[in-house]
């Protein structure tokens, strides 16, 4: 019997990508999405609306997959966007806005469905995090915070999850070839403007950024590893997957704070 999978944020990149292939290896796949117009879908891959800063609409995808299928079996966290501006420019939107998709919406999505996970002994909540979640890079800090968070919730929830069979797990993402700087990134208008006193940062940084992702490789090998996590039962609690995050993340549990920092301010030249 084919596993039912619920993924957030399928519009396109990462979301996009994962749900196809997952429906591509016979998975049944539910799509969500704000924008599902014009959406195709077949035996194996279904659109449906969901916004994870409307909890209706959470709680309304959810009862439908549960009405037509019987049963969720995997969920994937995968909605987010990322916040360009400095802490000192931030605003309380904006800040509110980051944590609202990127963790709210998160907790609550996974809210909706563990009853039902809980109930059948049986599950994989999977998100998709972030090298970012474990450290910090300039103007980034409400995204990295974002992710931080996500990553604080892998760590509680397992323990939570545990006697019901219920496996939760973080992908931790490097920077791959998706629209995320045009569609995915959302730059506060004072840290861009030319006379901001960061413009020497921003100047500096952001091209970099923008660079590593708009010439960067293809998102499969994080759908590939969607598909290793729910089919290895021994699969890594977290899981990193790119470039950026195969290199740092292991520098990061080896190296002293100080050392790691000095050593992020040297490859991106801070």
């Amino acid at each position: 019997m084919s596993k039912v999978v619920l993924i957030t944020g399928t519009s396109s990149g990462m979301g996009k990508l994962t749900s196809e292939f997952l429906a591509k290896h016979g998975y049944v796949v539910y799509a969500g999405s704000r924008d599902i117009e014009g959406k195709i879908s077949s035996d194996y891959l279904k659109s449906i609306y969901l916004d994870v800063t409307k909890t209706e609409s959470i709680k309304s995808a959810v009862a439908t997959i549960m009405q037509q299928e019987g049963r969720i079996d995997v969920l994937v966290n995968n909605a987010g966007y990322g916040l360009l501006s400095t802490v000192e420019d931030g605003t309380d939107e904006e800040m509110f806005d980051q944590f609202n998709v990127n963790v709210f919406g998160l907790l609550k999505a996974t809210r909706e469905v563990l009853p039902y996970m809980r109930k059948a002994q049986s599950g994989v909540i999977i998100n998709i995090s972030s090298f970012l979640g474990k450290m910090g890079l300039p103007l980034l800090a409400h995204y990295n915070a974002s992710k931080y968070a996500v990553e604080g919730i892998v760590d509680s929830l397992r323990f939570e999850t545990l006697p019901y069979n219920v496996r939760v797990h973080s992908i931790q993402s490097g920077l791959f070839g998706t629209n995320f700087v045009k569609e995915g990134l959302v730059a506060n208008a004072k840290t861009t403007s030319e006379d901001s006193p960061y413009r020497a940062l921003v100047s500096h940084f952001v091209p970099i950024i923008a660079k590593a992702i708009n010439e960067g490789p293809s998102p499969q090998p994080i759908a590939d590893a969607v598909k290793e996590i729910i089919e290895d039962e021994n699969a890594d609690i977290f899981v990193p997957v790119g470039g950026e995050a195969e290199a740092f993340m292991p520098l990061r549990k080896e190296l002293s704070d100080k050392a790691f920092e000095q050593k992020v301010k040297e490859t991106f030249a801070i």
